[in-house]
């Protein structure tokens, strides 16, 4: 963890000297002047090597120095973080260009790795944009914690961090694409999916039966909890608001959301879990162990990606086409 945010630091300072050579460091000058942001202004906001849109909601000075405090459009709060002005470019279409040329450089590198074509996403470098800024922010989350909750967190971030970090970088991007697809594009995920959560469930005790040649009481109830969780999280924190409809259209009466969505909505549930497990009193040794076991499920839909996951999603009213699996 410390290696990656030095490695981050030591690009920030790389691209601070570069961004001052071109002109473009208005931010970076104006330390101890003028407000070169202002509260609920749209900037162009660095994390990692790439630029993403943001708003500045709020400003404040501290030592002579400026620092905005950005939501980054598109994601979800937890996010929110307070920046330098380095770290931000105003919104003109010159920094737009940056911005693609930035996702195109970083986009040549890592599609071909990632497992799963881009092509069916005419912004496959956007997937890697997003997937990177996920990989920063686990460990800017787990800093954050610690500072606020002081020692008696220390043990609980040490976990969640170690789910964060070790979230495999195919499923992050997949976690990308999904967005992209219900927010960007408007399309949803034709239901009911198959497999089910519940049928990716029993599949992975089925794999770690014949795996360990016996049958694991701790898996079978790791796998029971992840399906009670989800049938509880999903109305409450796992829908885009655009999801919703189809939700109340498909889940009526006593039917678990478990046996009607699939994987793509069960990876949705390994982000928030770090959130949901730090409010759980557990004792660290056992939390480590819980995190091994989520994360070996995790490496389980990394695994059948191709057969679990859609590679396109239906729109409301573009029939079936998208809707096969890879």
């Amino acid at each position: 963890g410390r290696q990656l945010q030095h490695d981050h630091d030591h690009e920030r300072r790389r691209r601070r000297r570069r961004r001052e050579g071109q002109g473009q460091g208005q931010g970076h000058r104006a330390r101890g002047s003028a407000v070169s942001f202002t509260e609920g202004e749209k900037v162009l906001a660095y994390h990692g090597p790439l630029l993403y849109e943001a708003k500045v909601q709020k400003t404040e000075n501290r030592e002579d120095e400026w620092r905005y405090f950005v939501h980054y459009l598109g994601w979800n709060k937890n996010w929110d973080e307070w920046v330098a002005s380095d770290r931000l470019l105003k919104l003109t279409e010159e920094n737009v260009r940056k911005q693609l040329e930035l996702k195109n450089q970083s986009g040549d590198k890592t599609v071909r790795t990632g497992g799963r074509s881009a092509q069916h996403n005419p912004k496959g470098s956007n997937v890697d944009a997003k997937a990177d800024k996920e990989d920063t922010k686990g460990l800017v989350k787990g800093k954050k914690r610690k500072n606020q909750l002081g020692v008696e967190e220390k043990e609980r971030r040490s976990s969640e961090s170690l789910l964060m970090s070790q979230f495999p970088v195919t499923l992050k991007k997949q976690l990308v694409d999904d967005w992209e697809f219900v927010t960007q594009l408007g399309k949803l995920v034709k239901l009911p999916r198959s497999p089910t959560v519940d049928g990716i469930l029993t599949k992975y005790l089925e794999y770690r039966v014949k795996k360990d040649n016996k049958i694991s009481d701790s898996c079978a109830e790791v796998t029971k909890g992840l399906r009670c969780y989800f049938d509880k999280a999903l109305p409450a924190m796992l829908l885009y608001k655009k999801e919703q409809k189809q939700y109340k259209e498909e889940i009526k009466g006593d039917v678990s959301p478990s046996t009607v969505y699939g994987a793509e909505h069960l990876l949705r549930l390994f982000v928030k879990l770090p959130e949901l497990l730090s409010s759980v009193n557990m004792e660290e040794d056992a939390l480590n162990k819980l995190q091994q076991k989520l994360l070996d499920i995790l490496k389980f839909l990394q695994k059948n990606q191709a057969h679990f996951f859609l590679s396109a999603y239906d729109g409301d009213s573009k029939g079936a086409d998208g809707a096969k699996g890879k």
